[in-house]
């Protein structure tokens, strides 16, 4: 079990808090900025982010993991279902709360430019690993 956690577990948890500060410190730096000093969603937009950066954190998982060659064929295969489960939350919040006209375009632009930002870290991440293990294969 302690091999889960140190391979897998511990850094995906790590970024998820480090995502999730992130985005909350920047939101609330962008409401300071703007003379707003309460989060006016309140509560349920701090479970709203958590849920969010949670789906995002679970795609970089998949990403990462999953065992398929052809990464931007990875890319697309892990992309769809996750944002599909993306508007399926939205859609469930509406029931509990009106939308904005514009929630799912504005939930696809914000998932989509956060899926791009995972998809290039973790390619630049197997690009140096790639590249640390071809030198280290040179040099034995």
């Amino acid at each position: 079990m302690k091999n889960v956690w140190e391979k897998y577990l511990r850094g995906i948890l790590f970024l998820y808090f480090e995502i999730y500060t992130a985005a909350t410190l920047l939101n609330s730096a962008i409401y300071l900025s703007k003379g707003v000093y309460e989060d006016p969603s309140g509560n349920w937009h701090e479970i709203d982010r958590a849920v969010i950066v949670l789906v995002a954190v679970i795609a970089y998982a998949l990403i990462r993991y999953i065992k398929v060659n052809n990464f931007f064929l990875k890319d697309i295969i892990v992309y769809v279902p996750t944002m599909l489960l993306v508007f399926l939350y939205v859609f469930l919040r509406g029931l509990t709360v009106e939308l904005a006209s514009t929630a799912y375009r504005d939930i696809f632009i914000n998932y989509t430019a956060g899926f791009l930002f995972v998809t290039i870290i973790v390619l630049i991440v197997n690009v140096i690993r790639k590249k640390k293990s071809v030198k280290t294969a040179e040099t034995n």
